[in-house]
C-alpha cells in the first residue's frame, strides 16, 4: 500500500492534527478528505453566512479532491455535519450545482458546535483512478 498526503494552498490549511487529504493507493486509490468548513484560503477565515459557508464548503472539496488527481464527480461518499438541521435544504441545494446524478451516498448529523464557529463541515470518500 502506498500513502500519500495531499495538500494544496487552494483550500484551506489543516488547522489541527489531521492532512487535507490522504491518498492510499492499493489496487486502487481511495482519497480520505478531512473535513471541510467555510475557510476561504485566501485568508484562512470563515465566510459569512450559511450560502456562502456550503458554498466555501464545496469549492473546498472540489479544491482538495483536484489536488489529488480526482473531481467531483469521484465522491462516493459524504459525511454533512450541521450546527442546525434546518440548513440541510442549503446543502441540497449547492450539491445540485457541484454533482451530477448518481450522486454520493451522504449522511448528515446534527451537532452542537463546529471548528471555528463554522455553520456546517463536510468530509468525503473519493474513489480515484489508480
Amino acid at each position: 500500500m502506498q500513502r500519500t498526503i495531499i495538500a494544496t494552498d487552494k483550500a484551506p490549511a489543516a488547522i489541527g492534527t489531521y492532512s487535507q487529504a490522504v491518498k492510499v493507493i492499493d489496487a486502487a486509490a481511495t482519497l480520505y478528505v478531512s473535513g471541510q468548513i467555510g475557510l476561504s484560503p485566501a485568508n484562512q477565515t470563515l465566510v459569512d453566512g450559511i450560502d456562502a459557508q456550503v458554498a466555501q464548503v464545496f469549492e473546498n472539496l472540489k479544491a482538495v479532491v483536484g489536488a489529488a488527481g480526482g473531481s467531483l464527480s469521484d465522491v462516493v461518499k459524504l459525511n454533512v455535519y450541521l450546527t442546525d438541521m434546518a440548513h440541510f435544504a442549503k446543502v441540497n441545494e449547492a450539491m445540485i450545482r457541484y454533482f451530477n446524478a448518481p450522486y454520493p451516498a451522504r449522511a448528515a448529523v446534527g451537532v452542537r458546535d463546529l471548528p471555528k464557529g463554522a455553520l456546517v463541515e463536510v468530509d468525503a470518500v473519493v474513489c480515484l483512478n489508480a
